[in-house]
């Protein structure tokens, strides 16, 4: 392999170890979303035998929307580690490709398209999730408060 072939493909994998420097910072708001669903629910499982029946019911439907929330941002977090892990091995790809003259350009191609489609999947329940944070807002806020009425 000569050092031209080496200096192409250290350009070319420039671009999926930025991705995996994105998506790591992705992953770590995506944990802290977790951490915050499974704290909440901790809490409210603590306080459900101490509260009146009315609040009974509204724990109980905030406790199924975190169950949801918890299932959709694991599997944000799968979906943008496998994205990561794709981005990893089109790397090792490119530089096995150029050490070894194989055209795999399709493969290098597939492996892309499957990373960005894992990206967005993962966001996409990242924006799910997001969307029943707010659902739990709502129940948390007393009628009279609340400006949706």
């Amino acid at each position: 392999m000569l050092l031209t072939d080496l200096i192409t493909t250290l350009q070319l994998s420039i671009g999926p170890v930025i991705l995996i420097s994105g998506v790591g910072l992705i992953l770590l708001s995506m944990s802290n979303r977790f951490a915050r669903v499974i704290d909440r629910s901790r809490l409210l499982s603590k306080d459900f035998n101490s509260v009146t029946t009315v609040d009974r019911i509204r724990i109980i439907e905030e406790l199924r929307i975190l169950s949801r929330r918890a299932k959709i941002v694991r599997a944000a977090i799968a979906l943008a580690v496998l994205s990561v892990l794709l981005a990893a091995l089109l790397v090792v790809s490119l530089f096995l490709g150029a050490l070894f003259k194989m055209g795999i350009a399709v493969y290098i191609v597939a492996i892309f398209v499957l990373c960005m489609l894992s990206l967005v999947t993962s966001l996409l329940c990242f924006l799910a999730d997001i969307n029943l944070s707010l659902k739990a807002l709502w129940l948390a806020i007393p009628p009279e408060v609340s400006s949706d009425s």
